[in-house]
């Protein structure tokens, strides 16, 4: 790639406000994730609940996407971007301090950070209309690796939380919050080009487009892994291997890493050979993680009853889980850039109303994985056969490749200018 050329392709200012934006939206979006561990002590909520929990602001991100994304086509992603982190402050402000009384509490907190989650389908189109079509699998996968935020949020949390206590940590998150919204507010510029208005409407045509079902199939794979392993693994961790918090949150994030760094690279391997070679590839990866992952047996306790593992002491069958969660998280992540390489291809004038359709799927997936995982636990006392459904479900991905790739290839991909 000409890095020259593509500096001058676009309006670089608007790539990177958008990249904070999302990066800090998505931190805030899964905080639940590993808080949660602290927030249960204090409000006695067991590990199924726990995972529900966790899953509330993942599916309220799903839904909001859409509406989100229609407001931005209407009234123009910076307007509505400005609105939406306003709001994501403000609900912070109240949980820090006002702080979470009951279940109750922690399921509108959860609903109100679904408005960070639905930051997708803003900052993705942002960024994608100034740029030329062979560009699109770079763009989306900067835009959109800022899915790297629930590095930091794993990373750190959990210490916060050790340190100062979990309603501090609300507080605490305003800064960085602060920050992406001062950058965004001087930096992000909607692009020249004409939207198109995007309603219900818009929605119900492209629902009767096939491709667009099996594109939501494959997000709902990708970015639902990624979101809802982001989210489930800090309570899995803890349970599966009695770990401390902090462990979980360390383990969670070297996890993380290895899946939110590689979304651009995935879009820019799919630029090369081809959104559909790489899904094949990545699918199958995911899919042997996933089974691999659901044989895994679970760890020790320690001998010294009510105390937990930390990180220089954990059994070695902890570690190996996350070097299977590792491979599993870093197709995933690729697996994200190279489904938004083929997005902006088939559906380059309606790209705003497909983000937000495609990102519904992709944080329905995420809150279904988590709910699998709670009822796996739940119904079996364990969690192989929550990873089991995602494995077949990986499989099945896969097929689908199979059954688009010739049509894809020969309608549509054919004049679009890039490999597909």
């Amino acid at each position: 790639m000409d890095f020259k050329d593509f500096r001058k392709a676009g309006h670089w200012p608007t790539l990177l406000a958008a990249f904070l934006y999302f990066d800090f939206s998505f931190m805030v979006w899964v905080t639940l994730g590993p808080l949660i561990i602290y927030i249960a002590r204090d409000l006695n909520i067991g590990v199924e609940q726990k995972l529900t929990l966790v899953a509330i602001p993942i599916l309220a991100g799903a839904i909001l996407r859409m509406p989100v994304g229609m407001l931005a086509d209407h009234f123009g992603g910076k307007r509505t971007a400005i609105v939406a982190q306003l709001l994501v402050m403000s609900a912070m402000a109240y949980a820090w301090i006002f702080g979470l009384k009951s279940v109750g509490d922690v399921e509108l907190l959860g609903v109100m950070l679904g408005v960070a989650g639905a930051a997708f389908a803003v900052a993705l189109p942002q960024a994608s209309r100034w740029y030329p079509p062979h560009y699109q699998g770079i763009v989306m996968g900067i835009a959109g690796a800022g899915n790297s935020g629930v590095v930091l949020n794993t990373l750190i949390v959990p210490s916060l939380a050790e340190a100062y206590g979990w309603q501090n940590v609300f507080g605490l998150l305003l800064i960085p919050l602060g920050f992406a919204f001062t950058v965004y507010l001087f930096m992000a510029k909607d692009a020249p080009d004409a939207r198109r208005p995007v309603n219900f409407k818009s929605y119900r045509t492209l629902l009767t487009d096939q491709d667009s079902w099996w594109f939501m199939l494959f997000y709902f794979i990708t970015f639902g892994g990624f979101v809802g392993l982001a989210s489930a693994l800090p309570v899995y961790f803890t349970t599966q291997y009695h770990v401390s918090g902090v462990a979980a949150g360390l383990m969670v994030a070297i996890i993380v890493m290895c899946g939110s760094g590689v979304r651009p690279i995935g879009g820019m391997i799919a630029d090369r050979i081809g959104g559909i070679r790489s899904l094949t590839v990545l699918f199958s990866l995911v899919a042997l993680a996933y089974f691999l992952i659901a044989m895994m047996p679970g760890g020790p306790a320690p001998e010294v009853a009510g105390t937990a593992w930390d990180i220089t002491a954990m059994p070695g069958i902890a570690w190996a889980s996350v070097l299977l969660f590792s491979l599993g998280m870093l197709a995933l992540g690729m697996g994200n850039g190279a489904v938004f390489q083929l997005i902006p291809q088939r559906f380059r004038l309606e790209i705003g109303a497909m983000t937000g359709l495609v990102g519904f799927a992709g944080g329905t997936g995420g809150f279904f994985l988590a709910k699998t995982l709670s009822l796996s636990k739940g119904l079996t006392g364990d969690f192989i056969a929550g990873f089991m459904a995602f494995g077949l479900l990986a499989l099945i991905g896969l097929f689908a490749l199979f059954r688009v790739k010739s049509r894809w290839r020969t309608t549509w991909g054919a004049v679009s200018g890039a490999r597909i």
